[in-house]
């Protein structure tokens, strides 16, 4: 019998007062996403449904389920296969408007991609995250040691995502001048506070980042390539327009890494495989994202 991986019991130092301040910031990150959305963009799918359906199926369903099989393929320690199912089951990130907006896609498809997956992983991120970690043996293992509440993953995701959405929505139907101002200044924010978030997580543990960076690199690099082929395959396969294309390769290539910091905190006590995984998908996935953005944007 092997020996256990050392990713599998480390823990990241994180204070309580860490975890305030990182639930606070992904929260304020949702509001400023949500000012940018209206009643009118959920409907989007009534216009353009195939688009649409397209790209939640491209995310919700085949990306945990390809990501399932990466997991099979490479066999990664438990702790970093339940990170990289966990960011799976994450919502689209925050800044794939932006991109997708600079890689002359779809924005219009895109808002309504994010807020749909926004929404509906209040339900959808606990669900396909003990789904899919429960279909492999590793994974589910490590979750029946570590008895994990899906009932309280829901509450949180509610918190964190559903309720600053919701405000946010709000906001912008109500007082649109203070939403557009506002925005604004919330969007570049966003991306430096999640740096922030990845700063604050290695600040005390620089020594395990320098030791696992390298292998740690090629599982996400695999991961998000992974992400961003089943995105531009669906939208090919389908025969969609060029800009849809684009937007599904970038919706389900973006992953709000930032809500599986928070879930990894509070209820996998900073466990290290996924804790590192997480975080530095959230580094690499702007890094790729803003290279094809920016390609796509001078060739088309």
């Amino acid at each position: 019998m092997s020996s256990p991986d050392p990713l599998d019991s480390i823990r990241l130092n994180f204070s309580q007062g860490d975890l305030l301040l990182l639930n606070l910031a992904l929260a304020l990150i949702m509001y400023g996403v949500a000012l940018d959305l209206r009643w009118e963009d959920f409907r989007y799918l009534a216009k353009n449904p195939k688009g649409f359906f397209l790209g939640v199926f491209s995310q919700v369903f085949l990306l945990p389920f390809l990501t399932w099989a990466l997991v099979y393929l490479i066999a990664p320690p438990p702790s970093v296969a339940l990170g990289m199912i966990l960011v799976a089951a994450c919502p689209g990130g925050n800044v794939s408007n932006f991109l997708t907006n600079l890689a002359k896609g779809n924005t219009a498809l895109s808002v309504s991609l994010t807020a749909f997956t926004s929404v509906s992983a209040i339900v959808l991120t606990p669900l396909n995250f003990t789904l899919w970690a429960g279909f492999y043996p590793p994974t589910a293992a490590m979750l029946r040691v570590i008895e994990l509440d899906t009932g309280d993953v829901f509450f949180t995701v509610v918190l964190i995502l559903g309720l600053p959405l919701l405000l946010g929505i709000l906001t912008r139907q109500k007082f649109e001048r203070f939403a557009e101002k506002a925005t604004k200044i919330l969007k570049p924010l966003s991306i430096l506070i999640f740096t922030a978030f990845v700063v604050i997580a290695f600040a005390g543990n620089f020594d395990l980042f320098l030791k696992y960076i390298g292998v740690i690199f090629l599982w996400v690099l695999a991961h998000n390539f992974v992400a961003l082929s089943a995105g531009l395959l669906t939208g090919k396969i389908a025969k969609l327009p060029l800009a849809d294309v684009k937007t599904l390769t970038i919706e389900t290539g973006i992953q709000n890494s930032g809500l599986g910091l928070v879930l990894i905190f509070t209820y996998f006590d900073g466990l290290g495989g996924m804790a590192i995984i997480a975080a530095w998908w959230g580094i690499w996935h702007l890094i790729s994202g803003m290279t094809i953005a920016s390609l796509w944007n001078k060739s088309t």
